[in-house]
């Protein structure tokens, strides 16, 4: 769902004033995000909004017209959505990537209160649709995992994609399917983020958990 979709909750002029106590934090699956907005969170006594937390939610709120990427992707067995498909096909049909159900998001955050401030983490939040959003550029940023951090992230802690891996068929094979589309998402971001002119964080192994909290930290300028 695109703002066009979301206007009947709020003029689409006045939605960076009214969401102007929520710093975004998107990026690459694996990248930290989680983490790192728990963190701020718990630092600043902020709210934790994680998209991920949410997206079962939304899937029953969309209907095959507003979301149809959505709605083709939970009619196919694990198989058909991991394996059956390349892992070029699997990114631009993903629709989470294209923004379906994006709408749902902002709708949740209006309904908020404005006390506290609101930080938002998830791979849905795309730059292109996130930027008309804010009331300041600094109130975003987007972390940027490389494939080698990708894989200690998912060896030390269970990154939720690699669970589906197991229902299928050949569950290695999904696996690589899987990393070679969230690579090719987090490239697709690197030059998104470039030409919006918008904050991101390359995050690779030789950064430990303090040095990205710092860099989220001094990318927000709190």
């Amino acid at each position: 769902m695109h703002s066009g979709q979301y206007e009947e909750a709020a003029d689409a002029a006045e939605l960076p004033a009214r969401l102007r106590h929520v710093y975004w934090m998107g990026g690459g699956s694996g990248a930290g995000k989680s983490t790192i907005a728990r963190r701020l969170a718990d630092r600043y006594g902020w709210r934790l909004y994680a998209t991920d937390d949410v997206m079962r939610d939304h899937a029953g709120r969309t209907t095959p017209e507003r979301a149809p990427l959505l709605h083709e992707f939970i009619a196919m067995n694990m198989d058909e959505r991991w394996l059956n498909r390349s892992p070029e096909v699997m990114l631009e049909t993903f629709h989470w990537f294209r923004g379906e159900g994006f709408g749902l998001i902002v709708e949740d955050l209006l309904r908020l209160p404005q006390e506290p401030c609101v930080i938002v983490e998830g791979f849905r939040l795309l730059p292109r649709l996130v930027k008309p959003l804010l009331a300041a550029p600094e109130r975003a940023v987007w972390l940027l995992p490389t494939p080698d951090f990708r894989q200690a992230a998912i060896r030390s802690r269970s990154v939720p994609a690699e669970r589906f891996v197991r229902k299928t068929s050949d569950p290695a094979k999904a696996g690589r399917n899987i990393a070679e589309r969230d690579h090719m998402f987090t490239r697709r971001l690197k030059v998104e983020t470039e030409r919006l002119q918008l904050r991101a964080i390359r995050v690779d192994t030789t950064m430990t958990e303090d040095d990205l909290a710092e860099q989220v930290t001094t990318a927000f300028r709190l």
